[in-house]
C-alpha cells in the first residue's frame, strides 16, 4: 500500500516539478506549477474528515476510508498530504492548507493493471472519478459524469498536466501511461467581471 500511495504522489509531484526543472528535452515546453501549490490559490470550505463524511453517505458503493498522513518533510510547499487506499491499484489522495486542514486539492490515482483484469479495474477507477465529479457537481447524474469525465480523459490523454475550468472548479488530469492516471479536482478563485 505505502508503495503505490508513493508512486502516485511522487507522480503528482513530478508534474508539478517540471515547472521549475524541466528536462533537457522541453526546455522551452515546460510544465506549469500545479495551482494548488501557489501562495495564495484557494481551499474548499471543508476539511478531509468533512469531504470523507459527506462523499462516503452519497456514495455507498464507492467508499473512501480515512485518510493517513504521508511524510512530506522534503516537500517546500507547506502543505499535509495524505492518501487513502481503495484496493491495490486505486487510491485518492489530498494536500490540505496548513493550520486549517482546508482542501487545496482531490485527486483519485488509478495505477494500470495488465491482462484480463485490466477493464474491470479500469471501470472502477472512472466509477471513483465520476463519484468526486458528482460530489461538486450535484447537478450531474451517473451518466453526465462519466461523460464528461471521459472527455477530460481523453483530452488529457498523454498529456503530463491537462486542466480545464468549470465554474468554480478545476479538473485536472496527469497521464503517466502505464505508471497511473490521476484525476484532480481543485477550487478556482472567482473574480467579478468589470462593468
Amino acid at each position: 500500500m505505502k508503495k503505490a500511495i508513493f508512486t502516485g504522489l511522487l507522480l503528482l509531484i513530478q508534474a508539478t516539478a517540471y515547472a521549475s526543472k524541466p528536462s533537457p528535452q522541453s526546455r522551452v515546453e515546460h510544465m506549469p506549477t500545479a495551482p494548488y501549490l501557489l501562495a495564495e490559490s484557494p481551499t474548499f470550505d471543508m476539511t478531509i474528515g468533512q469531504f470523507r463524511e459527506k462523499y462516503n453517505a452519497i456514495n455507498p458503493a464507492l467508499q473512501i476510508a480515512d485518510y493517513r498522513a504521508v511524510d512530506s518533510r522534503g516537500d517546500k510547499s507547506n502543505l499535509t498530504r495524505a492518501a487513502s487506499k481503495i484496493n491495490e491499484n486505486l487510491y485518492t489522495s489530498t494536500a490540505l492548507e496548513h493550520g486549517t486542514g482546508k482542501i487545496k486539492t482531490l485527486q483519485v490515482t488509478w495505477l494500470p493493471v495488465p491482462g484480463p483484469d485490466a477493464q474491470v479495474a479500469r471501470d472502477r477507477a472512472r466509477a471513483y472519478m465520476a463519484a468526486l465529479m458528482r460530489f461538486f457537481e450535484t447537478n450531474l447524474d451517473e451518466e453526465q459524469s462519466l461523460k464528461r469525465l471521459d472527455e477530460l480523459l481523453k483530452k488529457g490523454q498523454g498529456s503530463r498536466y491537462f486542466t480545464q475550468t468549470v465554474g468554480a472548479l478545476r479538473y485536472v488530469v496527469a497521464d503517466n501511461g502505464d505508471k497511473g492516471l490521476t484525476f484532480a479536482v481543485e477550487p478556482v478563485k472567482l473574480s467579478l467581471a468589470a462593468d
